[in-house]
Parts: structure tokens; sequence; C-alpha cells
């Protein structure tokens, strides 16, 4: 799924055509989404600073805008286990919805004096983590913090499989690897030449995908901490990476005038990086409105 230029949201096959018709809030464009673990509801940041949800399946707005952030919501993240919603906003708060009911399901919590550009649950969701302006901070489901790691500028972040470790993008064009029970750094992954703006691990947890201002795209091993093969390219800033839940396949997006979809093999691109396989790319396709 993607948003459109007029800020509609559209699926497409992984052949890159459309699924039905876009859809939208009817009265304000959609910034951000995050789709339900069970694919069959959306989730998207609204440009007048609210949280409205979808049937997927049926295009439709499902109840009444999530209201609570003050400021406008500039993060969100789903739970794995489908239970809550949890948005960030630009005042530094944090606060969860029920995606049920759409109703708060805990008093705010105070994740920054700066802004928050990021929220991530851990795969068993019993934490999350929040970041942006100043430091990452990991929460437990009760909204006690429990660690606090002294990064600045993330704008990603990404969990083990395990939760055993918290990865963080970062605007100094660094990944880093964090113990999530003590906030001890274990590596700082270099590579990229600008802000790294998007995360993802590959479903066996062998491989960190990440993606950049730097007009690329780059497969981390999480053994080595060193680069897989070339970066892969785009023609402007990658704005957002994926992998699908069975791990086969990763897409890639770009915005702009020419903004397009890329969907890669991971199979392939790992082959590629051992001199097997030379072609890694399957599809593009120009996300116009």
């Amino acid at each position: 799924m993607t948003i459109l230029d007029d800020g509609s949201i559209c699926q497409w096959t992984r052949a890159g055509q459309p699924v039905g018709k876009p859809f939208s809030s009817d009265t304000e464009c959609v910034l951000q989404i995050v789709v339900s673990p069970d694919g069959l509801m959306v989730a998207g940041r609204c440009g007048d600073g609210r949280v409205r949800l979808w049937n997927i399946k049926e295009g439709r707005l499902v109840g009444h805008p999530w209201e609570g952030h003050n400021d406008g919501v500039t993060c969100l993240d789903w739970s794995p286990n489908g239970a809550e919603v949890a948005g960030g906003s630009k005042d530094g708060t944090i606060r969860r919805w029920n995606p049920v009911t759409g109703r708060q399901i805990a008093p705010p919590i105070k994740g920054s004096d700066e802004y928050l550009w990021t929220i991530k649950y851990s795969p068993q969701s019993d934490k999350f983590a929040s970041g942006g302006g100043d430091k990452v901070r990991v929460w437990s489901k009760d909204s006690e913090l429990l660690i606090e790691v002294d990064e600045l500028l993330v704008s990603s972040l990404c969990w083990s499989k395990d939760g055993a470790y918290i990865f963080s993008g970062s605007y100094d064009h660094t990944i880093r690897k964090w113990q999530s029970i003590d906030s001890k750094e274990l590596a700082v992954v270099q590579g990229h030449t600008q802000r790294v703006r998007s995360l993802c691990l590959s479903p066996d947890g062998f491989h960190l995908i990440s993606a950049s201002n730097d007009y690329s795209v780059r497969i981390w091993d999480l053994e080595t901490n060193q680069q897989v093969g070339d970066p892969l390219w785009h023609d402007d800033q990658v704005l957002a990476v994926a992998i699908s839940s069975d791990g086969q396949y990763f897409a890639s997006a770009i915005q702009g005038p020419d903004a397009k979809i890329y969907v890669w093999s991971l199979e392939a691109a790992l082959k590629r990086a051992s001199g097997v396989a030379r072609h890694v790319q399957l599809h593009l396709e120009m996300c116009a409105s």
C-alpha cells in the first residue's frame, strides 16, 4: 500500500497493478499509514493531525477520527499482536489507541521534549521504542520508562526478532545497534552518506535493510554488521523500505514528480552480492495520482 500525491491510499499487486480504487479521508490528505497485522485495516495520520481508520477491502472509513494529540501526529505503529496503535507527536507526547473502539487505552506519555519522528513496537508487543530530536526511549506497555539512549535525531527504529536488540537510523548517516535491556551500544554501522530514513528486518533476523537520502538502499549482514554487496541505487531520496512477511521481497519508495515503488528480490540481491545473480529488481511503478 502507498500514499499517492493527492494524499489518497492505493493498494498494488506485486506486479505493479492497482487494486481497486484509491481511498482517502475525504477531507484531509493522508501522510503516513500502518497496516494491521491481519491485513484487514489501515490506520493513517492525516493533514489535520488526527488519526483515521479504514477497512482495506471495502476502502471505507471506519468510525470517527481518533482524538488525543494537540499538536499533530508525526509517527504511527501498529502492535504486532493487533491490540493497539501508538502515535508520537510534534509536542513529544505518545498516545495509544484501541483500534476497535478508537479510544485511548492509557494516559499520554511525555516521550520527549522534542519532535517524535519514529515509534516502534517490539515483536512481542510488550514494549515500544520512541525516537526523535533528543533520545531513544523504551517503554513498557504499562507506560513505564525502561531505558534511555543518548542518540540524537533518530528517524527510524527497528527491533531484532527476539526483542533483545534495537536498531536506530539517524541523521548522522549511521545505523546503531543497542541492547534493549540496558541501552548498551553494540555496533555502529556506517556506509550511508546522508540521513537514514527507514529500516526493516528480514523475517529470519539475519539481514537489516536500510533506506537513505543518499539515493540508496543497502543490505546489512547482522552477524558481521557489514554491508552485503553494492548499494541498490535509486533516482531520488529513498523515503521508506518494507519487507514482505515471507521475506522473499522488499519494496522501496521515492517521492517527487517521478515517484516510484521499486520491488526487489532479497534472495537475488544476496546472490548478486556473492556473484551468482545479476538482476534483483523485479518491477517499478509510477505512483501517480
